[in-house]
């Protein structure tokens, strides 16, 4: 492991065995650290229940080597293999903190999304389940991850209305946002991102809506979530309000606990 590939771990090594693991993800130009600050140590939480270790991980020079083919940030141009360090911190945390490797979950934030959404197609072995804040998932000519064999998962989506650099409508960034965080390239909506990985799922039945939530779920497949933020920007809903060129923060609803309650990391420890 690099000396730019680092981690900070949450949850006592010697807690009870088979703890499900969370890998957190940050944005681009963030560090795990920062990441951490800017949630409000929210995850942390979980940790301190004792319902997941949590691990903040480090990118390269502020960003994830993600799968959007017109990246072209340090990560990308150095092919970084952060697939790679996502592995060995998974290997390292079985090994010192005895978690269920049949219970690794990613969440990433923007950039940090977007390496989830790499993980949910090229290693499905390696977690169970994701949550995506603020990324969408990019049109099929600007991914370089497809191909692979198709395993279902459970995957919570969440994005606000009002996102400055991530339009939850889709298409392109804006030419600032373009040439601030080196990116490029068409991307789905929010609510086609939620229908993309329902029909991956296997998911037939047409979803349930409400104003906030759009839902496919169906018995037998893993279920697929989009929480709609309304009038909120390139945020994470919870109790730590992001700067304000990002937009509003909701700070309603707080996204730690609505990752434990979807992907079940609140359920009983199996020993």
């Amino acid at each position: 492991m690099s000396e730019d590939q680092n981690y900070t771990v949450v949850g006592q090594a010697e807690g009870a065995p088979g703890r499900a693991l969370l890998l957190v993800f940050h944005g681009s130009k963030q560090t795990g650290a920062k990441h951490r600050a800017f949630t409000g140590r929210m995850y942390d939480a979980l940790a301190e229940r004792g319902d997941a270790v949590v691990v903040y991980l480090d990118g390269y020079r502020g960003n994830w080597n993600d799968a959007r083919k017109e990246s072209s940030f340090p990560a990308r141009l150095a092919d970084i293999d952060h697939v790679g360090f996502a592995r060995e911190v998974v290997d390292r945390l079985a090994d010192s903190h005895g978690i269920d490797r049949r219970r690794v979950y990613a969440v990433g934030y923007s950039n940090g999304g977007q390496m989830v959404m790499r993980l949910i197609h090229e290693t499905p072995d390696l977690i169970a389940g994701a949550a995506v804040l603020s990324a969408t998932m990019p049109a099929p000519e600007n991914f370089l991850a497809g191909g692979h064999p198709v395993v279902p998962m459970p995957v919570l989506l969440m994005h606000g209305t009002k996102d400055p650099i991530v339009a939850y409508e889709g298409g392109e960034m804006t030419w600032w946002a373009r040439r601030m965080f080196k990116v490029g390239g068409r991307s789905l909506s929010a609510p086609e991102t939620a229908a993309y990985f329902a029909e991956r799922n296997g998911i037939t039945t047409p979803p349930r809506r409400t104003d906030q939530t759009i839902e496919y779920r169906q018995e037998g497949r893993p279920p697929v979530v989009l929480y709609t933020l309304h009038g909120a920007g390139h945020t994470i809903a919870g109790p730590k309000r992001a700067p304000f060129v990002l937009g509003k923060t909701n700070q309603d609803l707080n996204t730690a606990e609505l990752i434990a309650d979807f992907l079940g990391l609140n359920q009983a420890v199996k020993r």
